[in-house]
């Protein structure tokens, strides 16, 4: 079973304003400077972001470290979250995709119920050009491991896209990615933030549905092809637009680099099932039901075959 992590009481010295959720920096005996996040009571972000970072370590993508933690108030209140040591070197600074690329404003639909951050101008095409335009003083994250046909910034951040396809992680806005700037230049940041991921709001009562129901516009099938990210295409100003789904957006993404692209289809296709399902098993009892778990299971094997199916 994975670790559940004691934060130490008194240790929120330093508050992080950035996000809707409780969180705070403290520093941990082990991993230096780390952030302490609580989940939303009633949703799976926890276990979500757990299984996330396990996920991406199997597929090779540079991630942030999360660990399953608890932490008791000054109130006397216990909060479940996660921990997460800083992406961040010290002495370095993180600068955000709203910092990097700008552009024409993109509207959504009124109907998608998205927050605010969907109306930034976070245009797919303008990322993906910076990257690839900028490869020659952008480096690749330091902890990335370089897999055969993967060697430029765009080539990993396809990968982190691949990833999001995967795991239907629909929060990639234009705060979760981002560069680091060292003494040394600018790296990609590792991969970070995937608690919008798996399904996690759903409750037991939807999943089970989901699983069992014939109807094939409410099946796992149609469920994830649903799942869209947070990046649109350019638009007239006023015109109303629909975020890339995820799948969609890992495929326009490798028209700039179709063999990146085919190095991390490689990738996935060499996880099996019994990884992923061993992963999913070692959420603690109480954390996560095990529809939640037939669930997650399901959706990863739905999206795996989404993803290799693809011609790049």
């Amino acid at each position: 079973m994975f670790e559940i992590v004691v934060v130490p009481p008194g240790a929120d010295e330093l508050s992080e304003q950035m996000g809707t959720k409780f969180k705070f920096w403290y520093q941990d005996e082990v991993y230096g400077k780390t952030l302490f996040k609580q989940g939303r009571p009633g949703t799976g972000e926890n276990w979500a972001e757990k299984l996330a970072c396990e996920f991406a370590e199997l597929l090779g993508i540079p991630h942030a470290h999360y660990e399953l933690a608890q932490w008791q108030g000054r109130d006397g209140v216990i909060r479940h979250g996660v921990i997460c040591p800083s992406v961040v070197p010290d002495g370095a600074r993180l600068i955000h995709g709203n910092e990097l690329v700008g552009g024409k404003v993109t509207v959504a639909n009124a109907d998608e119920k998205v927050n605010n951050y969907a109306l930034r101008n976070h245009l797919a095409t303008r990322v993906f050009q910076f990257l690839h335009q900028a490869a020659d003083i952008i480096m690749p994250p330091q902890a990335y491991q370089p897999i055969e046909g993967v060697h430029s910034p765009l080539g990993v951040f396809i990968g982190y896209l691949l990833f999001d396809a995967l795991i239907a992680n629909q929060d990639r806005h234009s705060e979760n990615w981002a560069l680091v700037r060292t003494s040394e230049g600018f790296y990609l940041s590792s991969s970070y933030d995937h608690g919008s991921s798996l399904g996690r709001n759903e409750t037991d009562e939807t999943r089970s549905a989901i699983l069992t129901t014939r109807d094939r516009g409410q099946s796992m099938d149609a469920y994830v092809s649903r799942a869209r990210s947070a990046f649109y295409p350019a638009a007239a100003p006023g015109v109303k637009v629909k975020a890339y789904r995820t799948l969609d957006l890992f495929q326009l993404a490798c028209k700039m680099d179709p063999i990146a692209g085919r190095a991390w289809q490689t990738q996935l296709g060499r996880i099996t099932e019994k990884q992923f399902g061993d992963v999913i098993s070692r959420v603690p009892v109480g954390q996560m039901s095990d529809v939640a778990k037939e669930f997650t299971a399901k959706l990863l094997q739905a999206n795996i075959g989404r993803l290799l199916s693809l011609e790049i």
